[in-house]
């Protein structure tokens, strides 16, 4: 066993060791598993939810798309900062509805907002499907962190399925606990390691930050200037603004508002997350010093830009360290969107869906018997391989988005809408991402379309087209609107 993996083997330890020992002293009920018992803090919510939003994709796709695309890759800097100041005033009203209904899982939000169990599946479906893409990502970069740091000795799919089965262990014992005990560690760890590596790297193979722009300017001349095709500047600020609208609507990062123990605990996490950004910026040094360093890396290879050059750099033994930081990138979220899959398979899907009589603990047991199975069907597909990180985030990113016009409507001070328009939004906006993922179309067949136009994002286009079906079939069936929903079982005007 060479000193990596030695390393790498003892972080893994010690992930699995918080947490199953974050259990203890629990009772473990439905509540208390999925959302903590509501009892969270601010400090405990922030590093949960930067645990969450900051991860593989942080560690890998950041420096990677950095190496491989240069400038649009500051989209992932930008996002955060306007997501933050959405979440300042959106997240306080989320969590006095979700703490008023008793929220548990995602789609509880929609299905109490609107009132019908079956919007709440449909939601949940959206989801599943979002937070699958997603989950790839963290298993992806975990094989791929655990074989570049081992040096080969551990092959992708055994580190895969080592740290799939670690994630099922501590989240079926401990629930949301695990992955908050984990996630203190490892924020703090990885903002060590992105801060040195984003320092050191370029002072030690360029002697400063503008010598090596300098440099990689001379190689690749029009490098670091946006491109006029493609990746353009409008593609760049559709993307954004797509992005941010969707930020919180990740589900995994969206129930963390539910365990927080007040409002205030909510809107301070909001202040504190830009912090948080300087973590990529120090990602993209590492990526821009990697051009020259270690070349010839293309495709889904540019996200091995990190590893391949701290391995050029550093004895083995720290390179462990920086593989073993990676590994509690990929635990936290990954745990989450197990957590958050299974809850809203078992309670939205089958007991919303299937069986309203049900208990919680009914709910709580099959949740925890679903998640090894989720678990297992996301690593069949990792293991197929696929498109680089932020291919796959952009995907599950355009297709969560879909619920922002449903989610926003509903917490304003008079909530517009209803769960027709609600259903019709979500299908029109599935509906033309569907077209542009499956069927590649784009904005570019619109004849006479000029760049500008051709690049925006086509998720933001799905976005608008939802927007706009959700308020014309809202509007025309507000006269009158059939409650199914339990409490009302009556007709009521919307």
């Amino acid at each position: 066993m060479n000193a990596a993996l030695a390393v790498i083997a003892a972080f893994l330890a010690f992930a699995l060791f918080v947490g199953l020992r974050a259990r203890r002293g629990r009772t473990m009920s439905l509540e208390q598993w999925a959302v903590g018992g509501r009892g969270f803090g601010t400090l405990l919510v922030f590093l949960l939810m930067a645990g969450e939003a900051f991860s593989t994709f942080t560690f890998l796709g950041a420096s990677g798309w950095a190496y491989s695309k240069g400038p649009p890759a500051f989209y992932i800097l930008a996002y955060g900062a306007l997501a933050y100041l959405l979440g300042y005033w959106m997240l306080p009203a989320a969590w006095r509805h979700a703490t008023k209904h008793n929220c548990v899982s995602f789609s509880d939000f929609f299905a109490t907002a609107y009132r019908s169990r079956a919007l709440g599946v449909v939601v949940s479906l959206v989801a599943v499907l979002g937070m699958s893409a997603l989950l790839i990502i963290q298993l992806r970069g975990l094989g791929i962190i655990v074989s570049e740091a081992s040096y080969g000795t551990i092959p992708p799919a055994v580190a895969i399925w080592c740290g799939a089965i670690a994630m099922v262990v501590y989240i079926t014992v401990s629930g949301i606990h695990g992955s908050a005990s984990i996630a203190i560690y490892k924020d703090i760890l990885i903002l060590v390691i992105a801060i040195f590596l984003g320092i050191y790297l370029p002072l030690h193979y360029f002697g400063g930050f503008g010598e090596m722009f300098d440099r990689i300017e001379a190689a690749r001349p029009g490098f670091l200037q946006m491109p006029t095709s493609g990746l353009t500047l409008s593609w760049y600020n559709s993307t954004i603004l797509l992005t941010s609208l969707g930020y919180y609507l990740y589900p995994y990062v969206f129930t963390s508002v539910y365990a927080a123990k007040t409002e205030s605990a909510v809107r301070k996490n909001t202040i504190l997350m830009p912090l948080y950004q300087m973590v990529i910026a120090f990602m993209f040094f590492v990526g821009f010093a990697a051009i020259l360093q270690v070349p010839g890396l293309s495709g889904a290879d540019s996200d091995l830009a990190l590893l391949r050059i701290v391995k050029q750099t550093f004895s083995p033994w720290f390179v462990g360290v920086i593989g073993g930081v990676g590994v509690l990138t990929a635990l936290v979220p990954g745990s989450m969107i197990l957590l958050n899959a299974s809850t809203l398979i078992a309670k939205n899907i089958y007991r919303d869906g299937f069986a309203p009589q049900a208990s919680e603990a009914t709910v709580g047991k099959l949740a925890k018997r679903v998640l090894p199975v989720f678990g297992l069907v996301a690593v069949f597909f990792v293991l197929r391989g696929g498109a680089t990180f932020v291919a796959l985030a952009l995907f599950a990113s355009s297709l969560l988005t879909q619920l922002f016009p449903s989610f926003v409507a509903s917490l304003l001070p008079r909530p517009f809408g209803n769960k027709y328009g609600a259903f019709a939004g979500i299908g029109a906006g599935a509906l033309v991402l569907l077209a542009a993922v499956g069927f590649d179309v784009t904005l570019r067949m619109l004849p006479g379309a000029s760049d500008t136009v051709a690049s925006i994002n086509m998720g933001l286009v799905a976005l608008a087209v939802n927007a706009v079906t959700f308020v014309t079939v809202s509007m025309l069936t507000r006269a009158w609107s059939v409650d199914t929903d339990a409490e009302a079982g009556l007709l009521r005007k919307v």
